[in-house]
């Protein structure tokens, strides 16, 4: 007697279904929580049976993580977008806060990422998984201030990493200034945020 095998599909379609199965629980997520939105809601959304998603995830705890990989992907895709282009990395790293405001100002993308917070103070996977994240972009931004082309590669690696902390906090802060204040505009952020990381990344 053997066991069933596992269907395969092609790589291309595999990734698609996969990517079907994560949007879908990123919106479940979103809508009624992380413990509240249960595989069958997940199914429903997705357009598909719960058995098949088994096909492409475990457990809601492996999407939970696929979404966190997404996320970290997409991340590390600017960190590295910032060193791969030509010119003032101090202007490119500004302009480059436009479009970080902008994810962060998204109220469906804020109330994710508020939800994958509050499963982590329950988690201890998740929570470890998103600080492991969260460590490689303060690595990967490091990199950035200690390339040739910053100004501030020769400060002390302590005053980089503090200055990191910053950064990083005024970016994120945004996801909770957003929900409280649903009105605030990236127009009124970069405002002042703009002169803020002019002067983080020069001495």
């Amino acid at each position: 007697m053997s066991d069933k095998p596992k269907r395969h599909l092609d790589p291309q379609l595999a990734e698609a279904r996969r990517a079907q199965v994560i949007n879908a629980a990123s919106d479940c997520f979103r809508r009624k929580g992380y413990h509240a939105a249960g595989m069958a809601e997940i199914s429903k959304t997705a357009g598909m049976s719960a058995g098949h998603i088994y096909n492409y995830f475990d457990s809601k705890e492996a999407i939970i993580e696929a979404i966190i990989e997404r996320d970290k992907e997409e991340m590390f895709s600017v960190f590295n977008g910032f060193l791969e282009q030509p010119g003032d990395l101090l202007q490119i790293m500004v302009d480059g806060a436009d479009d970080g405001v902008e994810k962060h100002l998204d109220l469906e993308r804020s109330a994710l990422e508020l939800e994958m917070l509050s499963e982590a103070a329950r988690n201890e996977k998740v929570a470890a998984l998103l600080a492991q994240s969260d460590t490689q972009a303060r690595a990967l931004m490091k990199q950035l201030m200690q390339s040739e082309r910053s100004q501030i590669r020769h400060l002390p690696e302590h005053e980089l990493d503090a200055r990191i902390a910053v950064m990083f906090s005024m970016i994120t802060g945004l996801t909770m200034r957003r929900v409280l204040h649903p009105e605030l505009d990236k127009d009124t952020i970069l405002l002042a945020l703009n002169p803020v990381l002019k002067t983080l990344l020069t001495p």
